[in-house]
């Protein structure tokens, strides 16, 4: 992973560095791209909080045992998430 990671990073900066001078910010294509890209990271960020996260958390005997520390968790959850999005709706 260390040998991959230390030959695919300098890779990326020269691609960067080689496209930079034609890369036009405004044009539909370039929007598109980057809206694709935030849509990826986001789905990733996503599935990494709630499959190796919280997974964990909610299937802890003690939660799965305690009714109210299960209600109790998922409306934490879920107003969290609500406080995030509201967040990023001012952002």
């Amino acid at each position: 992973m260390v040998l991959f990671f230390s030959l695919t990073t300098p890779v990326g900066i020269g691609i960067g560095i080689g496209i930079s001078s034609r890369y036009k910010e405004n044009t539909p294509t370039a929007l598109i791209v980057e809206g694709l890209f935030y849509a990826a990271s986001a789905g990733i960020l996503i599935y990494m909080a709630l499959v190796d996260l919280l997974a964990a958390d909610f299937m802890n005997p003690k939660m799965q045992k305690n009714v109210k520390l299960q209600v109790g968790a998922n409306v934490s959850l879920l107003f969290g998430a609500g406080c995030m999005s509201l967040i990023a709706k001012w952002a």
